[in-house]
């Protein structure tokens, strides 16, 4: 009987179940720091009229604004992985695939927050920021962005 259910026991503990309130085992998401934006594709007119570029430091990424009939886009620069709690400029650029003409352009710092996708005592621990990408008013808070 000890035997047993030592043995239930010790079955518990590898697969991450205890009754004896250790922790939930950590998944395997992978997850990088980095800098995005997120946008309405809708806001910048038909399919893919718009160049959205987006910098961090001097690394830049760049797509087309995308189809008016999608709820979302986004676009995001990868940050070096000892990055920590730091803070970073960001540029936006917009311009018209047609004629080339910025349409927006803004800037401003990203303070990184912390984030554990796992689980707060599970790797990885990444740094981020997110900013909507916005027709009129440049980097903005994505917050009430509506993705529907």
């Amino acid at each position: 009987m000890r035997r047993a259910l030592l043995a239930l026991m010790l079955a518990a503990s590898l697969t991450g179940c205890s009754s004896l309130g250790d922790d939930a085992p950590c998944t395997k998401i992978g997850a990088d720091s980095q800098v995005s934006a997120v946008w309405q594709p809708a806001d910048f007119g038909g399919r893919d009229e718009a160049r959205i570029r987006l910098c961090v430091d001097d690394t830049c990424e760049e797509r087309t604004s995308g189809s008016p009939d999608d709820p979302f886009a986004s676009l995001s620069v990868r940050l070096p992985d000892d990055v920590g709690a730091s803070t970073v400029p960001v540029r936006l650029t917009v311009t018209s695939a047609k004629s080339g003409a910025t349409v927006v352009e803004d800037s401003t710092r990203a303070t990184l927050k912390e984030q554990h996708p796992n689980g707060a005592s599970c790797p990885p621990s990444v740094w981020t920021a997110t900013f909507r990408a916005h027709p009129d008013k440049g980097l903005t808070s994505p917050e009430g962005m509506k993705l529907q």
